[in-house]
């Protein structure tokens, strides 16, 4: 009876083993290079050009606060030995109050391009994902991993061409 029973048990073990390779060679599986499909988007430059143009009048603000800063620092240094105490006391004065100025508008400025930035590739990743979905739907893929996350994939697996091509037709 131990002895049916084993039998029964390994038989059944095998069938499913046999059951589940059958399963796994049906499935398709292919790969996508996210940061590469966003890299070749047009897009992807063109929102580096509109948050620059969107930020422009405080980028050049900044910018100007630079300038000045180091004006002063270089003519603090160049000119300290010629300079009273009063005029060199005034000039590390505008120093500080520059810094202050770059301290209170530089960072909330640069804060406020990352976020608009992660906004914008926010968008820009929704639709590869529309196109990923689109692409694996059309073509029967089981699962589409990234690239990045793939040690090796044969070429014919690589769905980031046609993704890119999804993705023009979309927009």
């Amino acid at each position: 009876m131990k002895q049916l029973a084993k039998h029964i048990v390994a038989t059944a073990m095998l069938g499913s083993a046999l059951v589940s390779t059958s399963v796994m060679a049906e499935q398709k599986i292919g790969v996508v290079d996210v940061q590469g499909v966003f890299q070749a988007m047009p897009q992807a430059a063109e929102i580096q050009n509109s948050i620059q143009m969107e930020f422009k009048d405080q980028i050049e603000e900044v910018n100007q606060l630079q300038r000045d800063g180091q004006f002063f620092a270089e003519r603090l240094q160049r000119d300290a030995a010629t300079m009273s105490e009063q005029e060199k006391k005034e000039l590390q004065q505008k120093i500080l109050d520059v810094r202050e100025q770059l301290a209170e508008k530089g960072q909330p400025l640069q804060q406020n391009i990352q976020r608009r930035s992660n906004e914008e590739r926010n968008k820009l990743l929704g639709l590869i994902k529309q196109a990923i979905d689109a692409v694996a739907a059309k073509e029967g893929y089981d699962l589409v991993l990234n690239a990045g996350a793939v040690s090796f994939a044969k070429e014919e697996h690589d769905l980031s061409e046609k993704v890119l091509q999804q993705v023009d037709k979309t927009n």
